[in-house]
């Protein structure tokens, strides 16, 4: 990574903050990473917003074109994908379906699993464990990766025959089941989908930046972990 290069890269160790570190390092791309804590929320201070007015990572600015500025980690994706040419193919159907899937992400499973995490790991033990809501939105993920898994009936990937954006922008959040509490029971198609993405030694390197986050993958001091990361967020629990 250095300083003098193209990309500069503004993220934190998420599920959203992990989709641009993959991309740039499964296409070798040089970049620079600023490492957005949260615990300062650095991603709410005047100087970031003036990047980024949603408060939110990642964040990237290329100053190989005039510091041109792009949030949100879908925009991100195609925009990098378009500048380097790499992981969108050139044919238009299937473009198309890669934004569609793309869409399917950033619509469904990340919004739907991020509710299920947050009624899980924050909010439960934080004081407010509401059946309902946490039933809902397991169920609802539950569904999302069944579609992911039905898609890849026969497929090596979710876009054509080549591993794609929409491929990157998808795993984080999807193989984070278990820190949703979603089972995967039965969905074969999808665990042959995460073993052929964990096999990937970039994407192994991007998951360990800025920081890594094994409790997300089942591997670690669970406990010890879903105390810090709910207390981290306690004031974002609303009391009933």
């Amino acid at each position: 990574m250095s300083a003098n290069a193209d990309i500069h890269l503004y993220t934190a160790s998420t599920m959203n903050g992990w989709k641009p570190t993959i991309f740039l390092e499964e296409a070798e791309v040089d970049y620079q990473l600023t490492h957005i804590d949260f615990s300062k929320k650095e991603q709410k201070s005047e100087w970031y917003m003036e990047l980024n007015p949603n408060g939110r990572i990642p964040t990237i600015v290329d100053r190989g074109s005039d510091n041109f500025v792009v949030f949100e980690s879908g925009a991100i994706l195609w925009y990098l994908a378009e500048k380097y040419d790499r992981f969108l193919s050139h044919d238009p159907r299937e473009r198309s379906e890669t934004l569609q899937w793309m869409m399917f992400q950033m619509g469904g499973i990340g919004p739907m699993m991020g509710q299920a995490m947050y009624f899980h790991r924050i909010a439960a033990p934080n004081g407010q464990e509401e059946a309902f809501s946490i039933k809902r939105y397991v169920d609802e993920s539950r569904r999302l990766l069944e579609v992911l898994d039905k898609r890849l009936e026969g497929r090596q990937y979710l876009v054509g025959d080549a591993y794609s954006i929409a491929d990157i922008i998808t795993f984080p959040w999807a193989r984070a089941y278990s820190w949703a509490k979603t089972p995967i029971d039965g969905l074969e198609n999808l665990k042959g989908w995460f073993d052929r993405i964990d096999a990937r030694p970039a994407v192994q390197k991007a998951l360990q930046k800025p920081k890594p986050v094994p409790a997300f993958w089942s591997s670690a001091d669970e406990e010890k972990f879903l105390a810090e990361n709910a207390a981290r967020f306690a004031s974002d629990v609303k009391a009933g």
